[in-house]
């Protein structure tokens, strides 16, 4: 059974000091600041998270589940991706589980810090994937530019 995650004082601090850091430019290269509306609120909230990226193509993945940034951007359908001046607004559209299965994979054999919150392996099978993203879902950013106007 994988861990439930828990957004914890430590991990609270951690996230802190990744938005700092990606803000200011010195944040390791592999994270990006989220920003999304909250539902509620109406306010912007920030998370550093980290893409899956492959041909010109971005998505997000929500290793952890459920959490508020998932539920913040469902409610939106936009999304900020920052990194210090750079910044971009993107729609979000959430895939299937079968076409969120091969990038969980990937994302889990390059981000081994996530295991703990999968039941699948690294080396599992394709349809173990399939079980997990019916709970950690995968959205793909599309440049709000690209979107044709009717």
């Amino acid at each position: 059974m994988s861990k439930p995650f828990r957004y914890t004082l430590d991990r609270r601090i951690t996230n802190r000091i990744l938005v700092w850091l990606l803000r200011i430019g010195k944040a390791p290269h592999i994270y990006y600041l989220l920003t999304v509306t909250g539902r509620k609120s109406g306010n912007p909230h920030s998370v550093p998270v980290v893409l899956i990226e492959d041909g010109g193509k971005r998505w997000l993945t929500a290793p952890y589940g459920e959490v508020d940034w998932v539920k913040n951007a469902r409610a939106s359908g936009i999304v900020t991706i920052s990194r210090q001046k750079w910044k971009e607004d993107f729609t979000i559209h959430q895939l299937s589980p079968e076409q969120a299965a091969p990038l969980l994979k990937e994302y889990l054999q390059k981000f081994p810090i996530t295991k703990p919150y999968f039941d699948a392996k690294e080396d599992s099978p394709i349809s173990e994937f399939i079980k997990e993203a019916q709970t950690k879902p995968v959205f793909e950013l599309i440049k709000i530019e690209d979107i044709p106007v009717k």
